[in-house]
């Protein structure tokens, strides 16, 4: 069998964003410092994590050595796959109207996209093709196998992505995320999650609700809080070999640099369900809060700030810790009993 061809990448043009102040990076952790990463919600870039991945020597080698090794694991069951056409310029967005996107969504046989991808590498004027989201524990579990993290439970499983020069626009994710670079490379934009008045979110009802901004040519004309967002931002461009931890809820924006690229990501913490899952309950405090007069809206913004955003200490200090009830520590049983009464409420 020939050997897989090597392509050599242009180099992407430089960037504003490249200026930014860059996210901090370390050595790989052992279980429990990583445990307090997570827990301090900081981003942090990660080198050396994942060394010994298979998967990654073949990247550093070549695309096709790549496409090669996730081929020879291929069971036939098709993979999701992401294409915009070239006037979209790799960007991964909303159409002008934000009913739709840039995009669209197929099944595809996984060797046929490989082959696609490799092709479209060099072409001018082409469109952007990308495996995206690829479940590998169920589609390419012989990958799960040979490329393992330690650093996280086995029953978190890994998702591939890989194709083009891909530029998705500025979201987050309901969990934390962990990207481990294996071909090309990638520059993470992150922005913190409080500065989502600046990022002109689009609408929440059509998922993922993506920012408006392109953060690479932004118009500040149009969005002038922007400016705002970019001051509290930070970058990081990872090589392969590289891993970037993204805390829940922290706003990114993701470019591959290079013709072809591939990463793993890993999401966890998103475990919270009923009428406990902040997301449903967010939703909920739309419905209900939305058109309620100025004076009644005040009325609970303050309550929000007091007992829901405060300090519990504080706020219900002046009450017996046995009578604090919904304000308190609540026991397991209070919280059950609480459960039940709302979702007993929910079904009127």
């Amino acid at each position: 069998m020939a050997e897989p061809a090597r392509l050599d990448p242009a180099p992407a043009p430089p960037s504003a964003l490249d200026r930014l102040p860059r996210i901090a990076a370390r050595g790989a952790p052992a279980p429990a410092d990583f445990a307090a990463l997570v827990a301090a919600g900081i981003p942090v870039v990660i080198k050396g994590l994942f060394d010994d991945w298979v998967a990654l020597a073949a990247g550093r080698h070549s695309p096709g050595r790549l496409n090669a090794y996730l081929a020879g694991m291929d069971r036939g069951m098709p993979v999701p796959v992401m294409e915009a056409p070239a006037r979209a310029a790799g960007r991964f967005t909303y159409r002008a109207d934000m009913r739709e996107f840039t995009f669209t969504k197929r099944q595809a046989p996984l060797r046929d996209t490989l082959a696609r991808i490799e092709a479209l590498v060099g072409q001018d004027n082409a469109p952007t093709v990308a495996i995206q989201m690829l479940p590998l524990a169920d589609l390419l579990p012989d990958f799960v196998r040979q490329n393992a993290i330690p650093l996280l439970p086995a029953d978190i499983g890994p998702k591939l992505w890989l194709g083009g020069a891909v530029k998705t626009q500025t979201h987050n994710d309901r969990d934390h995320n962990l990207a481990c670079v294996i071909a090309g490379r990638r520059r993470f934009t992150l922005f913190p999650p409080e500065q989502v008045a600046n990022l002109y979110i689009g609408p929440l009802d059509n998922p993922p609700p993506l920012s408006l901004v392109d953060p690479e040519h932004p118009d500040h004309d149009r969005f002038p809080r922007f400016r705002d967002a970019l001051a509290a931002a930070r970058v990081a461009v990872l090589d392969p070999g590289d891993a970037i931890f993204i805390p829940r809820y922290w706003w990114h924006h993701v470019a591959s640099l290079d013709p072809y690229n591939a990463m793993v990501n890993y999401w966890w913490g998103d475990t919270a369900k009923g009428v406990e899952k902040p997301d449903d309950i967010f939703l909920a405090a739309l419905l209900a809060f939305g058109r309620l007069p100025p004076g009644e809206r005040a009325y609970w913004r303050a309550m929000f700030d007091l007992h829901v955003f405060g300090d519990p200490e504080v706020s219900a200090a002046h009450i017996p810790a046995a009578l604090r009830g919904a304000l308190g520590a609540m026991r397991p049983d209070e919280r059950a009993a609480l459960r039940q009464q709302l979702m007993t409420a929910f079904r009127k």
